[in-house]
């Protein structure tokens, strides 16, 4: 694993978990109370889902990969550049009233990882069509979401709902960003 490939994965882990701090500041806005003990269960569901669905992706990807190899930059670079923008639009649209949800219930905290983890089946999509072993990748996504799903906890007793939709359009511009190098990297060498 060279130095690239981390920051890669890395970067990509910091991109995926945006959403998951997103929905962790939240959690925190709408429980102030929230303590450590009660977050450790919410930010290891997101971070859990977060690594599994690059990996049910990763296989896909792989079982597909000679079908479509002569393109395969093509569709990871439009695939993440969706993702990408799709964040930076969530991220511009006007705040919404945040609705009321508790985030103690089981039925609650696994359709959040659900939902905040669709964009990391389409990276998985495309690490298993560029051939990219996944064991790495998935423990740094894992990873990076569950602490910055922790740390959104904690930010999200202490600041506003507006930060947080920053760091989608954050999120957005990295994978955005990842997909072009992955298309640039193909073309040019």
């Amino acid at each position: 694993m060279s130095f690239t490939q981390f920051i890669t994965f890395f970067l990509i882990g910091a991109g995926l978990s945006f959403d998951s701090f997103a929905v962790s500041v939240s959690c925190g806005l709408m429980k102030k109370e929230i303590r450590f003990n009660q977050a450790v269960p919410i930010a290891f569901s997101l971070a859990f889902f977060q690594a599994v669905f690059p990996a049910i992706g990763w296989l896909s990807g792989k079982s597909i990969h000679d079908i479509i190899s002569p393109v395969d930059h093509w569709i990871a670079f439009g695939l993440l550049a969706f993702l990408g923008i799709k964040m930076i639009i969530e991220g511009i649209k006007p705040c919404g009233a945040l609705q009321k949800f508790d985030p103690f219930r089981k039925r609650v905290i696994i359709g959040l990882s659900v939902a905040t983890s669709i964009d990391a089946l389409v990276v998985g999509l495309s690490f298993g069509l560029l051939q990219i072993p996944i064991l790495f990748p998935v423990t740094i996504i894992g990873a990076v979401t569950f602490i910055a799903s922790m740390l959104g906890m904690l930010f999200g007793k202490k600041i506003s709902a507006e930060k947080s939709r920053k760091s989608l359009i954050l999120g957005g511009i990295i994978l955005t960003g990842i997909g072009v190098k992955i298309l640039l990297e193909h073309i040019f060498l």
